[in-house]
């Protein structure tokens, strides 16, 4: 006997779909049941030991005749979050053989089964649909044991018509065989987690047999002045018997008055009606002034117009997308998109997120000053829409499409070396990575698929202004299929699709991750006679401590006309809570192999999508507002695209900060008309006061006049601060400690160490390496806290890698070993210059083992009677040196009760060179815990800026105040400096894969850096801007440190 063998459905690329209805606009009839909540499941490792449905009655009902093993599980949700499998996370590699369309044969396969009742309150002649929003990756469907069809496309929905084969007034069974690979896998491989499942809603939908809306389309067409509109409304209609349709406006404010309203009668008629209705100079839509009408389209039978078939509402934004002079215009203005891109992710449910979650994630981005979304890389929820509609974002909606595997396939064997530029490898690999699916005929009809997926769905949304043929799928035929039925199905919108270099299917050019000096070169090559924009979809990425320079590109946005801003990446980590662990899991964590480890942990949010520190810097730089003091005035630039100030007010404080933070007069300023794009300004207050003890600074807050849908009355929205009393804001007041005190300090010297002594401290410096290595204050209180090899203050240049140095600077950092510094002591000299003085002078050479590189250091230390420490560095390498160093300073080890931090500086959050403008000047204070950065996956973090003074304290009221000092030859001629404190070594923090591994250590470590390296986006990115780094050269510099004591304690 033989067995004839058939192409199973999800190995075939030609068929991504059986009894599939048509695609069509959401919308959900009034006669709608939700079938979410508790399903019967059944989870094996091959279709082939799948159980079949039992033909006839529902098979769930008791004592149905079915040997397979069910249990409960959740839907929307991933069988992988419930204990079925694991999660898998790639980034570009397939996590199987690149061998389209076949897929593994042992291929998971979940199988659902759910009783449901057609309510008795519907009509019993209506036709019934069954409607799946997502389920991942393709599925069979059968009701009642026969077979309905099937479908495939992760993220598009899908309708079924069930009408003839269910029962009224019976239980009915829908039965679903999920795989969890099919061809279409290789095409939705996406930036994350490999999860299947049911993981959108299921509904069972009625729509009325005799008459029925299917579909409709919205279009606004403004006049030439983007006064007054047309609205054009078309529809999809189905109806057997003579049907009246109203098309009515009702006004945004009053539900219940109608703007303006149209009727048409239609006798049997099955297909597209027009309506045009002309509206009056109705408000404009736009992300920042997102004004919507009620549209209700109302369907009825000529013979009796009171009974309504069916009513579709929806809530319309007046506006008009063009590309005019080279620029996306709105309304005929410029846009600059603030953007970032967004997964669809919840730390426990997967892409399965509830819409309370999904509405927190757009409320948090219009906090943060986001004005654009690119939904990637695929169409998210539906609700997204409606959400983006209502708070005002502009969206790039994004096909579900990526192949980005076949780089790899392509590349891996052609043994690329990693120093090749990537737009080198791109030549190499591409096009025949493009021959896989992208350029492949047999693929045409799925890559249309979702396109057409795409537009249907989401056509009549306000807040989408861009459509996206997908993500790094090279470029193709199929890619121009789709752009030409998009823009014959819907001209009215611009085409994005970065993968397209020459933008020959595009509208725009559009580029990943590309450094400042490159968009501005992109942007001059045709000077101001462009015919397309440039837009960034994806740029500053911000993995770990990042992202850096995010206003090098803001400047460059605004500076030239043609670069139109873009979306960074990304918007949340996406790591997965482990209950047990106690930790956000990653690549690699649920025995997935192969992985892309933490590449996966990339957001401005943690993965609970909290802000990360680089959330907060980014709201400053995409701030609508910027404002600084000149000659007297501060200048107010309006960086809207399209409102005036009108809903802002401004507040300001003068503050006294010193040695405490003094409040010394507020008020409120009137902000004068200043529309879009203009500059105005107001005139300081008069009669500012001035410190007398510390420096002046005027600190000027925007913040919103009323209430929004995004945010409550007085919400920040910009701020700027200004020094007062100096022109320069790095330059400090005279904080000169005064005179010491006139106690005597003795010397002493033994086989091992030098110990000076006054009334009530000491400090002993080892003779065999020259470094501090105790200070005892009065009652032999430790201030110090040696390490191993008794050394509690020394010069230091090494700290934790972030994973924006992983690609460029960590591997040059330890080829010249900076991370395994030793020193050695060549000479030592202590001199009692007086009896109230000592200076110890020790001379060492700072080197890696094995290398022949190196600092000559001289440290002079200078201690006091009053018990100050003054300790200065000379740094001089010498020999094949790195180019560049983590970080310049000096490493102190304090006591484990010094735990408490107040300092005058930059805060209260961490700051960077290149991460830093987020952060104000005044006086704060923190635990060592409250200070340390929680990142998802161990680094560096915690550093603070343009600190003037640091003190370091505990609860016995002994503590440390540390100052930098100014010394001659410092040509960065500032006192200024920065610091972090932390329980973890920098080897821990490397070492440990997740932040709940870290085990905090009796001892409280400072850095005291003159410099440190910036953070950079160097992940996925371009290498830290040259002035954000440190030379390695020639340094001197000087530091303070002074004991105190404070009878009640630390404060």
């Amino acid at each position: 006997m033989v067995v004839k063998q058939t192409v199973n459905d999800w190995e075939n690329p030609r068929v991504f779909e059986r009894n599939r209805l048509k695609p069509r606009a959401y919308f959900l009839p009034d006669t709608s049941l939700s079938l979410n909540g508790n399903w019967d499941f059944n989870y094996v490792s091959s279709p082939l030991l799948a159980p079949s449905p039992v033909t006839g009655a529902a098979s769930t009902e008791v004592g149905s005749k079915d040997s397979a093993s069910w249990k409960p599980i959740a839907v929307p949700g991933h069988w992988q979050l419930q204990g079925y499998g694991h999660p898998h996370y790639t980034n570009v590699i397939f996590p199987f053989p690149s061998c389209p369309p076949h897929v593994p044969s042992e291929n998971p396969t979940g199988t659902y089964r759910k009783r449901f009742y057609v309510p008795s309150d519907w009509d019993t002649s209506s036709q019934l649909r069954l409607r799946f929003d997502g389920v991942d990756s393709a599925y069979h469907l059968w009701v009642n044991g026969v077979e309905v069809g099937y479908a495939q496309g992760s993220r598009n929905p899908a309708e079924f018509d069930i009408t003839e084969l269910v029962k009224r007034g019976e239980a009915n069974e829908v039965f679903v065989r999920v795989y969890q690979w099919s061809d279409g896998s290789y095409i939705e491989d996406q930036d994350q987690w490999w999860v299947s499942g049911i993981f959108r809603d299921v509904t069972l939908l009625a729509f009325s047999s005799i008459a029925r809306i299917e579909d409709f389309r919205i279009n606004t067409v403004l006049d030439k002045q983007y006064v007054d509109a047309e609205l054009k409304v078309s529809l999809d209609l189905t109806a057997t018997v003579s049907s009246t349709v109203t098309v009515s406006l009702f006004d945004r404010h009053n539900d219940q008055k109608v703007i303006v309203s149209k009727t048409g009668t239609f006798q049997d008629k099955q297909g597209r009606v027009d309506f045009s209705l002309q509206v009056p100079s109705p408000k404009k839509w736009t992300a920042e002034t997102p004004n919507l009408y009620n549209l209700e389209i109302s369907l009825t039978t000529t013979e009796d117009p009171a009974k309504r078939l069916q009513k579709v509402t929806h809530r319309v934004g007046f506006r008009q997308v063009e590309i005019i002079n080279g620029n996306i215009t709105v309304n005929g203005t410029p846009l600059l998109f603030r953007g970032v891109n967004r997964h669809d992710h919840h730390p426990l449910f997967g892409r399965a997120v509830p819409l309370p979650f999904l509405r927190q994630d757009l409320l948090l981005m219009k906090q943060h000053n986001v004005n654009a979304l690119r939904c990637c890389h695929y169409p998210s929820h539906p609700k997204l829409f409606e959400f983006c509609d209502e708070l005002g974002l502009w969206v790039m909606d994004e096909a579900d499409l990526e192949c980005h595997g076949f780089y790899d396939a392509v590349a891996r064997p052609l043994d690329i070396p990693e120093s090749m530029d990537y737009e080198e490898r791109k030549k190499l690999t591409f096009d025949k990575a493009a021959q896989f699916t992208s350029n492949n005929p047999e693929w045409k009809g799925a890559y249309l698929d979702r396109a057409i997926q795409m537009v249907q769905r989401d056509k009549n949304h306000s807040c989408v202004i861009i459509w996206s043929l997908g993500n790094e799928a090279f470029y193709g035929q199929n890619h121009k299929a789709m752009y030409d039925y998009i823009k014959g199905e819907d001209p009215s919108r611009p085409v994005h699709y970065e993968g397209d270099a020459q933008a020959l299917s595009a509208d725009m050019f559009s580029y990943m991750y590309p450094s400042v000096e490159r968009i501005v070169r992109l942007a001059n090559e045709e000077g101001d006679h462009f015919k397309k924009p440039i837009v960034l979809c994806e740029y500053a990425h911000a993995m770990g401590n990042a992202p850096g320079a995010l206003e090098e590109y803001m400047e460059a946005f605004r500076a030239h006309r043609r670069l139109q801003g873009g979306w960074i990446w990304e918007w949340a980590n996406h790591g997965l809570w482990d209950e047990e662990k106690g930790h956000y899991g990653y690549g690699g964590d649920f025995n997935d192999f192969p992985n892309d480890g933490n590449f996966v942990l990339d957001g401005l949010c943690f993965s609970d999508h909290t802000p990360t520190p680089g959330l907060v810097e980014l709201r400053k730089a995409y701030a609508p507002v910027h404002a600084w003091v000149n000659e007297g005035a501060i200048n107010i630039e309006n960086r809207h695209d399209f409102v005036g100030l009108e809903d802002l007010q401004a507040t300001y404080k003068v503050e006294s900060l010193g040695e405490e933070s003094t409040i010394l007069s507020t008020g409120t300023l009137e902000l004068p008309e200043i529309k879009a794009g203009q500059t105005g300004q107001i005139a300081l207050p008069a009669n500012i006061p001035v410190s007398k003890t510390g420096e002046t600074w005027l600190t000027v807050i925007f913040s919103m006049k009323t209430a929004t849908s995004f945010c409550d009355r007085n919400y920040e929205i910009a701020w700027c601060q200004h020094r007062l009393d100096q022109a320069s804001a790095t330059t400090l007041t005279n904080t000169t400690s005064p005179a010491a005190p006139k106690f005597p300090v003795t010397l002493s010297s033994s086989q091992t160490h030098h110990t000076i002594s006054g009334p009530d401290f000491s400090l002993s410096f080892s003779r065999t390496t020259g470094a501090l290595t105790s200070w005892k204050a009065t009652n032999n209180q430790d201030l110090l806290s040696p390490d191993d090899k008794g050394t509690s203050l020394s010069l230091g240049f090494w700290r934790p890698p972030t994973d924006n140095d992983i690609p460029w600077d960590l591997g040059e950092w330890r080829r010249y070993g900076v991370d395994t510094l030793e020193s050695q002591l060549r000479r030592m000299q202590v001199t009692q210059i007086d009896s109230t003085r000592v200076e110890i002078v020790t001379q060492t050479y700072i080197s890696p083992p094995i290398l022949a590189w190196g600092f000559h250091a001289t440290t002079i230390y200078k201690i006091t009677g009053d018990g100050a420490l003054s300790v200065s560095a000379h740094l001089r390498p010498q020999g094949p040196m790195p180019n560049d160093l983590p970080r310049m300073g000096f490493d102190l080890r304090v006591a484990d009760e010094l735990d408490h931090a107040k300092w005058f500086g930059l805060g209260p959050g961490e700051s960077y060179a290149d991460k830093k403008r987020a952060q104000r000047l005044g006086v704060y204070t923190g635990t060592t815990a409250e200070l340390h950065t929680p990142y998802e996956v161990p680094q560096e973090g915690g550093n603070r800026m343009e600190t003037r003074w640091l003190r370091l304290g505990g609860g016995r009221g002994w503590g440390v105040r540390i100052e930098r000092e100014s010394v001659e030859s410092d040509e960065h001629a500032t006192k200024l400096f920065q610091w972090a404190v932390t329980r973890y070594s920098a080897e821990a923090v490397e070492k440990t894969k997740h932040a709940n591994e870290l085990v905090a250590e009796k001892i409280v470590k400072v850095r005291l850096d003159v410099e440190s390296c910036g953070v950079g986006t160097g992940a996925c990115g371009p290498r830290t801007l040259n002035k954000y780094r440190v030379p390695c050269e020639e340094r001197e510099f000087a530091f303070r440190l002074v004991p105190y004591y404070v009878k009640e304690g630390f404060k």
